[in-house]
């Protein structure tokens, strides 16, 4: 069975050494539109494991008291982007998933208010992304904006179905948000979940990223390294695929 890699692995917060990707596809993976396809028209049966059910249920009793904007930010690590957008959103609820205790555990600096009171408006939680998303798709959370910012591209042409468009849960994925933002330093990764999206009918652009605060460790590490960050853009508009 293939794994996801849906966390932060190896991050270090602040250093200038984030490498350079380099890859043996010349272009946009020549099976990546079979394997989309595949994947739209036979959705993932796969049972969900209990911890990620009890984490979903929690938080999706938070999200139906909510009255305001939902935030999903996927592949969190240390929650240094769930706390920046929930700064940046008093109004919203923002929840950070991850796959890993430890990094959404890790004692890092609290942020705050700009008033100097403490940023509450925002939730980590521990759960396999595989199953979390599935969970989210199915309650039909209203998610105004779904951040997706790990920027691990598995970069070797034979991990193509370990990069979340080339995965069992791409369909629900792609269901989830009005927008959907996800960050990258290899465009090529980018580049293809643009193209995945084309294929279930949802269009996407792609920018650079402009010089405001880094939402991640990550993007902190590419300015660092004089490496260009890039951001695709999709536009829902709440219009599921069927």
């Amino acid at each position: 069975m293939t794994k996801l890699n849906n966390s932060t692995d190896n991050e270090d917060e602040g250093s200038g050494d984030s490498r350079v990707i380099v890859t043996n596809q010349p272009g946009i993976h020549e099976k990546l539109e079979e394997i989309v396809e595949k994947h739209l028209l036979h959705r993932s049966q796969k049972p969900f494991q209990a911890h990620t059910q009890e984490a979903f249920a929690e938080m999706d009793a938070l999200v139906k008291a909510h009255s305001g904007d939902i935030i999903l930010d996927s592949c969190c690590g240390v929650g240094q982007s769930t706390r920046i957008l929930a700064k940046q959103n008093p109004q919203a609820l923002v929840i950070g998933v991850d796959k890993s205790a430890h990094r959404i555990n890790r004692n890092v600096d609290e942020m705050l208010n700009d008033d100097g009171s403490k940023i509450e408006n925002y939730r980590l939680v521990r759960a396999d992304l595989n199953d979390f998303y599935r969970l989210v798709d199915q309650a039909s959370w209203p998610v105004k904006q779904h951040y997706i910012l790990y920027p691990n591209p598995w970069p070797k042409s034979k991990h193509i179905q370990r990069r979340w468009h080339g995965s069992a849960v791409f369909p629900q994925i792609i269901n989830i948000g009005e927008q959907i933002i996800l960050r990258s330093n290899w465009l090529l990764y980018l580049e293809e979940f643009q193209f995945a999206a084309d294929i279930a009918g949802i269009l996407g652009a792609i920018s650079e990223v402009s010089n405001d605060e880094p939402l991640t460790p990550f993007e902190a590490k590419y300015r660092s390294s004089g490496q260009q960050c890039w951001q695709l853009l999709i536009n829902r508009e709440y219009l599921p695929f069927i």
